[in-house]
C-alpha cells in the first residue's frame, strides 16, 4: 500500500511538472505578445528548460529507481511549490500589465481632455466674437425711438435668443474651469437681500412669461451683509431656479424660500430652498443628478431644452463655498432643492458703499454711476464690426472715441496723441502683429506719466480666470468678457475713471 502512495505522488508530481511546463510556455509567449519585454526573448525559456530537466529526473526515479516515502514527498512538493510559484507571479505580472495599460488609457484621456478643452476655448472665442456684434447690433437697434412696434417685438425676440445662446456658451465656458480647477471665489461684502432682489426679479419675469406662480419668502437674516462671492451664489440660484421654472408646466408654482437654520457669532448657515409643482426626477435618477451634460430623459431636451450643465455648475459652485445641496423628488409631483451655505457676516466697518453693488466679477464695490460725456477712449480691436459696435455704445454716453486695428497701431496712437488724451484704453486680446497684453506691456513702458495711468481694460471673448490673470499680470487694470454688456461697459469705464488713474509702478 506504501509502494502505491509513493509511486502516486511520483507520477502526480510529473504530471503537475508537465502542467506546470506547459504554463509558462503559455507565460512566456503573453510577454512575448505584450510587446514591453526589454531583455533577450531566450531568457523566457530558461525557467521551462529547467523544468523540463526536473520532469525527466522524476520519470527516472519513478521509472528506474526505488524511491522512499520522504523522496516522493520532496518530489510532489516541489511540483507544488513550482505550481504555486507559478500562478503567484503570472497573477503578478499580469496585474502590473494591466495597471500600465490603464496608466496608457488614462495618459491619452488626460491628453484628449487637454485636446478638448483646448477646442472649446478656440471655439468659444470664436463664438464669442459674432455674439458680440449681434447683442450688440440688438442692443444699438432697440435705442431708437422711432421703431415700429412690430420691429420693436422682432428685435426683443433676437436679443433674448442671443443671450440664451450666450449663456449656453457661459455654461460651456464654467464647465471648463469646474474640469479645469480654475473655479475660484472671492470675498467681499454683498448685501444678500440685493442679491435676492436681482433673483426675484429675473424670476418671477420668466414665471410670469411662462404663466407660473412665483412664491418668495425670505427670512431675517437675508435682509444681512455677509461676506461671499455674491455673482456666484446668484449663479448657482439661478441655475436651480432656471430648471424649477423649465421644467413645470402653467399653471404650476415656483417657491424660493430663504432660512436660517444655525445662527453663529460670525454668521449664519443660509438655507435656500427651491421647490415646483413640475415634472419631478425619478428616484433611481438622483444619484447622476450632479454629473455633467446628463438629463433623465432625452425627450424632456426637445419639450424643456437644457444642456445639462446647471446643476453640475450649482453643484461645484456650491461646494466651494463650503455647503451642499440636496433633493427630494417625485415623478409628475415635483422637485425640492435645498442649499445650505455657511455664510459670515460682514463687521460694521466691511459694509457696502451706499448705493453701490457688486462688480462684475462679484468682489469688491462696483462705483456707482458716473456721467462719462466728454471723455475720450482707445477702443482696440482687429475686428472693425466690433469696434464699431463698442464705438456706438459709448457715443450714447456722448463719450468720444479713436479705434487702431492691432496692438501695435494702439502703442503707435498712443504715443502720438497727446499727454492724458486719453481717459481709458479697451484691449482686445487676440489681435495680429501684436497682441494686447503684449500692447499693455509696451504701453505702460512709454516715457510718459499718462503711460502708466491710463486705465487699460480688456475687452475679449478670452473668458477663463487665467485669461483674467494674464491680462492683469499685462498692466491692465480689469477684464470685460465679450460679448459687450453695455451696462458693464459703462461701469468699469467709469469705476477707474472716476479713480483719476490706472496702474502704478
Amino acid at each position: 500500500m506504501v509502494r502505491w502512495v509513493i509511486y502516486a505522488m511520483v507520477y502526480l508530481g510529473s504530471a503537475l511538472m508537465v502542467y506546470n511546463i506547459f504554463g509558462f510556455l503559455r507565460f512566456a509567449r503573453f510577454i512575448r505578445g505584450m510587446k514591453m519585454w526589454r531583455w533577450g526573448n531566450r531568457i523566457l525559456y530558461i525557467p521551462i528548460i529547467l523544468l523540463v530537466s526536473f520532469l525527466l529526473g522524476y520519470l527516472m526515479v519513478g521509472l528506474f529507481g526505488n524511491p522512499d516515502i520522504l523522496v516522493a514527498g520532496i518530489l510532489f512538493g516541489g511540483s507544488v511549490f513550482v505550481f504555486v510559484m507559478y500562478r503567484l507571479f503570472n497573477t503578478i505580472l499580469r496585474r502590473v500589465f494591466e495597471i500600465e495599460h490603464l496608466e496608457a488609457e488614462l495618459m491619452a484621456a488626460g491628453e484628449s481632455n487637454r485636446a478638448k478643452s483646448s477646442f472649446l476655448a478656440s471655439v468659444s472665442h470664436e463664438m464669442r466674437t459674432p455674439m458680440n456684434v449681434i447683442l450688440g447690433q440688438n442692443t444699438l437697434a432697440l435705442k431708437n425711438p422711432d421703431l415700429p412696434a412690430e420691429t420693436r417685438e422682432q428685435l426683443l425676440k433676437i436679443g433674448h435668443s442671443a443671450r440664451h445662446l450666450s449663456g449656453l456658451i457661459n455654461g460651456i465656458l464654467d464647465m471648463q474651469q469646474i474640469e479645469s480647477g480654475e473655479l475660484t471665489m472671492c470675498s467681499a461684502p454683498f448685501s444678500l437681500r440685493d442679491a435676492l432682489e436681482e433673483v426675484n426679479g429675473m424670476v418671477g419675469a420668466m414665471c410670469e412669461e411662462k404663466g407660473l406662480r412665483f412664491q418668495p419668502s425670505h427670512a431675517e437674516c437675508a435682509t444681512a451683509v455677509y461676506l461671499g462671492d455674491a455673482m456666484h451664489l446668484k449663479q448657482a440660484l439661478m441655475c436651480l431656479l432656471d430648471n424649477a421654472v423649465k421644467f413645470t408646466d402653467a399653471p404650476g408654482t415656483v417657491r424660493f424660500a430663504v432660512e436660517c437654520v444655525q445662527a453663529r457669532d460670525d454668521g449664519n448657515d443660509v438655507r435656500f430652498i427651491v421647490s415646483d409643482t413640475g415634472v419631478g426626477i425619478d428616484e433611481a435618477f438622483l444619484p447622476k443628478l450632479m454629473e455633467p451634460f446628463t438629463q433623465e430623459d432625452a425627450s424632456f431636451t426637445n419639450r424643456f431644452g437644457g444642456s445639462g450643465m446647471g446643476m453640475t455648475i450649482a453643484n461645484s459652485i456650491v461646494t466651494h463655498m463650503g455647503g451642499r445641496i440636496d433633493v427630494v423628488s417625485r415623478k409628475g409631483e415635483g422637485t425640492t432643492f435645498t442649499v445650505t451655505v455657511p455664510m459670515t457676516l460682514a463687521a460694521p466697518d466691511e459694509q457696502p458703499v451706499n448705493g453701490a453693488r457688486e462688480s462684475e466679477d462679484g468682489c469688491g464695490d462696483k462705483a456707482p454711476p458716473v456721467n462719462l460725456g466728454g471723455r475720450r477712449v482707445l477702443v482696440v480691436d482687429d475686428m472693425a464690426e466690433n469696434a464699431e459696435i463698442v464705438s456706438d455704445l459709448l457715443e450714447l454716453e456722448d463719450v468720444e472715441s479713436d479705434t487702431a486695428g492691432n496692438g501695435k497701431a494702439a502703442v503707435e496712437t498712443f504715443e502720438k496723441s497727446e499727454m492724458h488724451y486719453y481717459d481709458a484704453i479697451l484691449m482686445d486680446l487676440r489681435m495680429p502683429e501684436m497682441d494686447g497684453m503684449e500692447a499693455a506691456r509696451r504701453i505702460r513702458a512709454l516715457d510718459r506719466a499718462d503711460a502708466r495711468t491710463v486705465p487699460i481694460i480688456a475687452l475679449t471673448a478670452n473668458a477663463y480666470e487665467s485669461d483674467v490673470q494674464n491680462s492683469l499680470e499685462a498692466g491692465m487694470n480689469d477684464h470685460l468678457v465679450k460679448p459687450v454688456d453695455a451696462d458693464k461697459l459703462y461701469a468699469a469705464l467709469g469705476r477707474w475713471m472716476n479713480n483719476g488713474k490706472g496702474k502704478e509702478d
